[in-house]
């Protein structure tokens, strides 16, 4: 990773640096002059194609409309100071108002002149990429968004937004209708009914009622419009730490990737609370930190994103292959690779879907912990997701049960991590035992959980419970064009030749055999926990992904 100080620690000389003058005779070549008016607008919420300003003389504020006709000052640019967070980077929508207020004269670059400085120059880069990252931090912290999200906390559907909007880094402003006083005079504006709660209003002016993720996305300018011309030299199903490292090292050697999302980047590791042993971060990451420092890596070479798009099939009968799309877009690419994870797998339980989202949970963040404080909670599993997720929720909950099926933990479990429960007065540790009956009205508020040895059965008044089982890969839409093993994962490399009896192998068409990590398919490669033989672990993810890039070089030199 980068020098970038810790996120949670943003420093405001940092956030909103200086340019020395040989800094800025270094962009001056990459830009032109403009000559700005007091009054003059720059920018406004919601434009796209973002321009890169730097104050040569004169002045200029930003500011963000709020919905009252107000505005909220964010900062002030004098000489020396430049413009953007990181939009500017992603190509999201402008979240601000950037308006003159001394004429003078500013120095204007484009999105890909931008992009060819942080490219070429490393001192800039590492400044300008840190200011970015910490002004989206800073938007982040105090709600300083173009989004209001209308919710309760209460409602699984507005849990699903807040989580969509956090884990993608956007700032929004959250209104809590079962606390917040003023809230009916906001629904009445926009004529909104209780039956179409959680509803969000995005650029202060577009009111989704109860929206879908997809919806969402799209409202807050999410996502490209698609070039099906256009065909791409690997587009990368999945952003998970596979797929993002594979978007990282792609992007930085020069191929045209697109990184395809079904929810928010990260995978499982981004709903992980503290990744504590993985390489080079010795107090821990989150999993949310790790992926948003991915993605703006990514970004930062020029990787494309689309985020809630989900693949339904390939077009695998002939090359460039065409990734399927939900909307009925076609995507062609010469290659591509498959980091689309596993998910946790669910038990049958009678009311588990009722449930879920009204006390079923599958990821432990912090908006979760806020839901559960000061509460007895259960939290099913006995791999490190579960395990972090213990160690995270007792800072909050009261007492936390950890039920795990197995007899004991080493076999699934990080030392550090086992060591952390058992030391833990708010963690009762509960071997050989599984959930055996959800109860409640609208929402989850006792669990019964059996001991497999005794039988004997516990019931226990419990409102959230977090499952974290283990994971299948949910690959179906595959079996037309690739070999699964039994349980659904996809084979690549000398698993191929060594399949097992009763596998559907299709026709190996080429005189060499297939690489490591890649798939029956020519050119489609496997990485990460979708994979067959997959060790678990994010570092192993990180590195399939990083090494696949090499194998889709080798295969582009074949086409």
């Amino acid at each position: 990773m980068s020098s970038l100080p810790p996120l949670s620690q943003p420093d405001p000389s940092q956030t909103f640096p200086v340019l020395t003058q040989a800094q800025i005779d270094r962009i001056r070549p990459l830009g032109a002059l403009r000559d700005v008016d007091s009054g003059e607008i720059l920018f406004e919420p919601g434009d796209s194609d973002m321009r890169f300003f730097v104050v040569l003389s004169g002045r200029m504020e930003i500011v963000q409309p709020t919905l009252d006709g107000r505005e909220r000052q964010i900062a002030t640019h004098g000489h020396g100071s430049f413009t953007g967070e990181i939009n500017m980077i992603s190509g999201q929508r402008s979240l601000v108002r950037g308006r003159v207020t001394e004429p003078g004269v500013f120095l204007e670059l484009d999105s890909s002149a931008l992009r060819s400085l942080v490219a070429k120059d490393a001192e800039l880069s590492e400044l300008l990429m840190r200011a970015f990252i910490l002004r989206r931090i800073e938007l982040i912290r105090h709600g300083y968004g173009d989004a209001v999200l209308l919710g309760s906390r209460h409602s699984a559907k507005t849990l699903e937004l807040r989580e969509f909007l956090s884990r993608n880094g956007y700032p929004y402003t959250y209104v809590d209708l079962d606390t917040d006083q003023g809230s009916q005079a906001l629904l009445d504006r926009f004529e909104v009914k209780a039956s179409e709660i959680p509803v969000v209003i995005c650029h202060g002016r577009n009111v989704l009622r109860s929206p879908t993720i997809r919806a969402l996305a799209n409202c807050l300018g999410f996502n490209p419009a698609i070039d099906a011309a256009h065909v791409r030299d690997v587009v990368i199903l999945g952003a998970g730490p596979a797929g993002l490292a594979a978007a990282v090292y792609a992007a930085s050697e020069g191929l045209d990737s697109l990184v395809i999302e079904t929810r928010a980047p990260g995978g499982q590791a981004g709903s992980s609370s503290k990744i504590e042993n993985y390489l080079g971060f010795p107090t821990g990451v989150s999993g949310q930190e790790l992926a948003a420092r991915a993605i703006t890596q990514a970004q930062k070479f020029g990787a494309k994103m689309m985020i809630a798009r989900s693949v339904v099939r390939l077009d695998c009968d002939q090359q460039p292959y065409k990734v399927m799309l939900d909307g009925g877009e076609a995507v062609p690419t010469r290659t591509i690779v498959i980091a689309t994870g596993a998910q946790y797998n669910k038990p049958a339980l009678k009311n588990l879907e009722k449930f879920e989202g009204e006390g079923v949970y599958y990821g432990a963040t912090f908006i979760e912990s806020q839901l559960c404080e000061d509460e007895e909670i259960a939290v099913v599993g006995g791999g490190n997701s579960a395990g972090q997720a213990a160690v995270f929720l007792s800072q909050t909950a009261r007492k936390v049960y950890m039920l795990v099926r197995s007899s004991e933990l080493s076999t699934t479990m990080s030392r550090y991590l086992i060591q952390r429960l058992q030391e833990n007065p708010r963690i009762e540790l509960h071997f050989r035992t599984e959930i055996s009956r959800l109860e409640g009205g609208a929402s989850l508020e006792r669990v019964e959980w059996r001991n497999r040895d005794t039988g004997e059965v516990s019931t226990h008044a419990i409102s959230s419970l977090f499952i974290m089982t283990g994971a299948s890969p949910k690959t179906d839409w595959l079996r037309d064009c690739l070999a699964l093993d039994a349980k659904g994962f996809i084979l690549t490399g000398r698993d191929l030749d060594e399949a097992a009896p009763g596998i559907d192998m299709p026709h190996w068409p080429l005189a060499r055999r297939p690489q490591m990590l890649e798939t029956s398919l020519p050119g489609v490669f496997a990485v990460g926990d979708v994979r067959a033989g997959n060790v678990k672990r994010v570092a192993s993810a990180v590195g399939e992904g990083a090494i696949s890039i090499h194998l889709v070089h080798r295969t582009l030199a074949e086409l």
